[in-house]
Formats: structure tokens, C-alpha cells, sequence
């Protein structure tokens, strides 16, 4: 639904509404998973959350005509489940134990940078001027960020957690291009959803989660929101995607990298009244500056449609 030359193809009200949905839903999630994680442990959450999306999505791809999955396009699926859920999103939410939902959102948004390092060390080639410098300028937006006096207080193992899941979302879409999945990208990603789920309630599992939870104990603004990352961030949101991935330039649909960020910084301070200090602001708008420059690169080599239509799963997990 969008040529070569990255034209929109369809009306402008519809890829305004798509994006909007995509722009404030996914910015929504990390406040969702803030509150969700509150009386909800935090695997056990995910586990549910991945479980229940990953079954709607199974069912709905299969009415709608694609066919069963063999056996082969398993093993992908669940590798790919461990990066981007289970290790991505996992450490996400493990780290809004210790974190603002704003902060985990800045530092998930360095993930393009990792993208760069890791086809950089494959190519074995030097990123063109742009991204370089958008790379540059990304990692100097988290060192900033990550200093003790740029957030008033940074917990050291919530950061690492989010830096691992960052790196391992990085790799699980590199990882992604090349994996045997199939046709159907919303089967594919329904699988990788039942996989990373079943990993992260073993994960839940090996931790004591289950032990220390109590149903009982569960409030109903944890249930509202684990129905909101099931039904809004984990469906709808992603079908928006994967509709603008067809109809709008990539340029344009990827933007959502360092929208997200700051939709989930305002909510965080606005709703929850996470801290928002002058350091943070100087930090986030670096970063996202070298995350906006690597974006709007223009690629060396068209990529095959399947290979963009794959960025769906990232984007899902990472949310």
C-alpha cells in the first residue's frame, strides 16, 4: 500500500488514526505495566498477559485462512519468544519494580542503537554519516541518563535489566529476518506470544512467584490493567502497526521509536507523578535526537517485504 518512494497510499484520516493509536497506546504500556506489577508479580503478569494475546491471535490468524503451523516453524518461534519476551519484555517489567515507567521507556528507546552495533559487527562495513552520529549521540544520551544525578537516584540493577532486554530485543529482530516462520505474520507472532508466555510462567515458576501470589490479594486496577496490555497494547495497537507498516512510509511509521518514549514520561509524571528532573529532559531529548537520525536514514539497500513486516514482532514485544 506504499511505493518505493515511501508515498502514503492510503487516506491521510485513517494513517493519522493508526499512528495515533500506535503513538499513545504503546507510550501507554509502561504506566499499564506499573500498575499491573503493583499486586500482580511482575513474570507472572507477563506470562498472563503473553498467554491470553498470543491465544486470541492464534485463533483469530487461523479463522481468518492461515494455516496450521508445522513443526519446524516452532523452534524459531520459541527462540525468538526468550529474546523478545521473555529476556525483552521480562526485564522490562521486572525493572518498573525499581524504576519509573518513564525512565524504562527511555532507556528501551536506545534499541535502534543496538540494531546499528549488531549489523555493524556483522556487515563488517562503517555506518553511513547520519547513523553514526545518531549513534554517538545516542550513547552519550545514556550515559547522561544513567548518572546518579541526572534522575535523583538510579537503581543500578533496574538499569542493567532494561539495558539486557534492550540488547536482547536488538537481537531477536536481527534474529527475526532470517527465522523460518510463517507466511502469516500475525500467526508467527501469535506463536512467538504462546512461546515467550510459556517461558516467562517457567520463569515465574523458578523465581517463587507463585507462592507469594494471592488472587485475593489482586487489585482492580492491576486486573484493568493487564486487560489493557492484553486487549490495547498487545492487539489492537499491533494491528494498527502492522496496517501502517503496508500503508504509510517506513520513515514515517517508525517514528513511533521516540514518540513512545516521551508519551510514557508524560503519563508517568502526569498520572503517577513519577519525577521528571532537568537532567532526564537534557538526556531523553539526546537520545532520542541519535534515534531520530538513524531512523530517517535512508537505507543502502531496499529490504524484502518480509523482512518489514517482521519489525511488527519487535515492536509487539517491546511493548
Amino acid at each position: 500500500m506504499s511505493d518505493s518512494r515511501g508515498t502514503l497510499r492510503a487516506p491521510i484520516l485513517q494513517v493519522a488514526i493508526a499512528l495515533a493509536a500506535v503513538y499513545l497506546i504503546w507510550g501507554s504500556t509502561y504506566l499499564a505495566i506499573r500498575f499491573a506489577i503493583e499486586t500482580i508479580p511482575p513474570f507472572l503478569m507477563a506470562a498472563a498477559r503473553y498467554l491470553t494475546a498470543g491465544a486470541m491471535l492464534y485463533g483469530w490468524s487461523r479463522l481468518r485462512g492461515a494455516p496450521r503451523p508445522r513443526l519446524v516453524h516452532w523452534r524459531p518461534a520459541v527462540i525468538l519468544g526468550g529474546l523478545l519476551l521473555l529476556l525483552g519484555n521480562g526485564g522490562v517489567v521486572w525493572s518498573e519494580q525499581r524504576m519509573s515507567s518513564g525512565l524504562a521507556a527511555l532507556l528501551v528507546s536506545t534499541e535502534p542503537l543496538w540494531i546499528v552495533l549488531f549489523v555493524w559487527m556483522r556487515d563488517h562495513g562503517r555506518p553511513a554519516g547520519r547513523v553514526l552520529i545518531g549513534l554517538l549521540l545516542g550513547f552519550a544520551g545514556l550515559v547522561l541518563l544513567v548518572r546518579p544525578s541526572s534522575s535523583g537516584g538510579i537503581d543500578p540493577l533496574g538499569v542493567a535489566a532494561v539495558l539486557v532486554a534492550s540488547v536482547s530485543w536488538a537481537w531477536g529482530s536481527l534474529y527475526s529476518q532470517r527465522a523460518k516462520l510463517p507466511s502469516s505474520p500475525l500467526l508467527g507472532t501469535a506463536m512467538q506470544m504462546l512461546a515467550g508466555g510459556g517461558l516467562l510462567l517457567l520463569a515465574s515458576a523458578l523465581t517463587g512467584e507463585p507462592a507469594r501470589f494471592t488472587l485475593a490479594a489482586v487489585s482492580a486496577k492491576s486486573l484493568l490493567s493487564l486487560a489493557y496490555l492484553v486487549i490495547f497494547g498487545a492487539l489492537i495497537a499491533f494491528t494498527a502497526y502492522v496496517w501502517l507498516l503496508r500503508a504509510a512510509p517506513p520513515v514515517l511509521v517508525s517514528t513511533y521509536a521516540y514518540v513512545n518514549p516521551l508519551v510514557a514520561v508524560f503519563l508517568g509524571w502526569a498520572v503517577a507523578g513519577e519525577p521528571i528532573t532537568r537532567g532526564t529532559l537534557i538526556a531523553a531529548g539526546v537520545i532520542l535526537a541519535g534515534v531520530a537520525l538513524i531512523s530517517s536514514a535512508p537505507a543502502r539497500r531496499p529490504a524484502p517485504a518480509a523482512t518489514v513486516e517482521e519489525v511488527a514482532v519487535e515492536v509487539c514485544a517491546s511493548t
